[in-house]
């Protein structure tokens, strides 16, 4: 009974927290928009910043890639309120199937969204399942920011990052990158345009 509360609680208050931080905060987006009718691209997103990743992805024709651990199920049903479908599995758990679906998904044409250091780290750091994602889909990464002048940052093992409300926000979004053959390659390719956004979101209100 308490896990079906929960199960119902948090996502709702996910949702509340979004809703809010969506219309009390002035967001800017720098760089390409979001274009459900383009080509279809793997969203890379640090796990402490997915609380606001659905704003400039509205209508998004795609599908996030969300843990099956009990944290992961508060997300995905707060994704749901937001208009983002997922799919269960992580490198700890159900990962492959979750692999294979996604990969069908993307040769329908649907966009793929994944956190490339999660669902456990480490932090900020592209894990090799992306790399092969990317590959396998055909798909290149487009790695996206978000930062705000004014934030709280939880102590969590990913530091989840809060904006505050009534305060300005931004959204980098780089440029496609596709995976090379060579797998040392690729993570370093991956790593230095997830940075890269990062740097300059973090950095805009400087």
């Amino acid at each position: 009974m308490k896990h079906r509360l929960l199960a119902w609680l948090i996502p709702c208050v996910i949702f509340s927290v979004y809703f809010i931080l969506k219309h009390t905060i002035r967001w800017e987006i720098i760089g390409e928009r979001y274009d459900p009718s383009g080509k279809p691209y793997l969203l890379g997103f640090w796990h402490a910043r997915i609380l606001m990743m659905a704003y400039p992805y509205q209508n998004w024709n795609g599908v996030v890639m969300v843990s099956e651990h009990r944290d992961g199920e508060y997300i995905a049903q707060a994704g749901k309120y937001m208009g983002i479908a997922s799919v269960r599995g992580s490198s700890t758990r159900g990962g492959m199937k979750a692999f294979l679906k996604m990969i069908r998904l993307a040769k329908q044409g649907h966009a793929l969204g994944i956190t490339p250091d999660g669902p456990k780290g480490p932090v900020e750091v592209v894990q090799l399942g992306t790399v092969q994602l990317a590959r396998k889909s055909g798909l290149p990464l487009r790695a996206v920011c978000y930062a705000s002048k004014r934030h709280w940052r939880a102590k969590s093992w990913d530091r989840f990052y809060i904006p505050k409300p009534f305060t300005r926000g931004v959204f980098v979004i780089g440029e496609p990158v596709y995976a090379s053959e060579d797998d040392a390659k690729a993570l370093a390719d991956f790593q230095k345009a997830m940075d890269d956004v990062q740097a300059k979101a973090d950095g805009y209100f400087s």
